[in-house]
């Protein structure tokens, strides 16, 4: 059952205690990723935030979309679903929400970015040129999936988009920087994986230990430092010691 809760917002039961906010057609993926509904999800997910206490467990939010688990003792569906279409009728698409502005350094060179070379020829650009293109835009977390700390970042310059590769690596190595179609990533951890590998990040995208856990959240925006081989290695970073037919 599919509920209209503003004239860009849908609500749809997703379990005994959940509900799924939809910000856009779930059914095209192209126009799901865009800044502007991006916004409105952020909008949403704060106003949401702000507006609860007990009665909200967790909210995730993604491209298009925010799944809403509640507290059952607390709220039912019914009086939810009233609530939510009371709070996020004060979303406006026109209205701008900055992120935070998060600089994430890169390692970008032939032996960190084993596709590099690939990316800058099927781009019919060099690989200095390739590196300087992903590295003068500013990002928008549009999600956070796949793996913990797992940021889906968008979108990048159409002259550098990549399809995947036809079969993925068995071993991505933890900290590498891709490019998939129109967006680009860091994988928080050893993985496979079928993006384009261009670089190396030495900062953790992901760590239980820590406050905050991951260094982003959906909304913010991510720009990347390029960085030498040397300071790579000063924040920590470690290149792959395997032969890299195993990746």
């Amino acid at each position: 059952m599919s509920i209209k809760i503003t004239d860009n917002i849908r609500l749809e039961i997703a379990g005994e205690n959940a509900l799924m906010l939809y910000f856009s057609d779930r059914e095209s993926l192209s126009t799901k990723i865009t800044p502007s509904i991006s916004n409105l999800v952020q909008q949403a997910a704060e106003l949401i935030h702000d507006s609860f206490s007990s009665e909200i467990i967790d909210l995730i939010p993604s491209y298009a979309s925010i799944l809403v688990m509640f507290n059952l003792l607390e709220i039912d569906h019914h009086h939810l679903r009233n609530k939510l279409k009371k709070i996020l009728s004060q979303c406006d698409i026109a209205d701008k929400i900055e992120g935070r502005l998060i600089e994430l350094p890169v390692y970008y060179s032939l032996e960190s970015g084993m596709d590099l070379v690939r990316v800058a020829n099927h781009a019919k650009l060099s690989v200095e040129q390739v590196v300087s293109i992903h590295q003068s835009s500013e990002y928008s977390v549009y999600a956070i999936g796949f793996a913990p700390g797992f940021a889906y970042l968008g979108e990048v310059d159409s002259r550098i988009a990549m399809p995947r590769l036809t079969t993925p690596r068995l071993k991505v190595p933890k900290g590498a920087v891709a490019i998939a179609d129109k967006q680009t990533a860091i994988y928080p951890a050893q993985s496979p994986g079928g993006w384009n590998i261009i670089g190396l990040c030495p900062t953790d995208m992901f760590n239980a230990h820590a406050e905050p856990i991951m260094p982003v959240a959906v909304g913010d925006r991510v720009k990347f430092i390029a960085i030498d081989k040397y300071q790579f290695l000063d924040l920590g970073g470690v290149l792959p010691t395997q032969d890299q037919d195993d990746y």
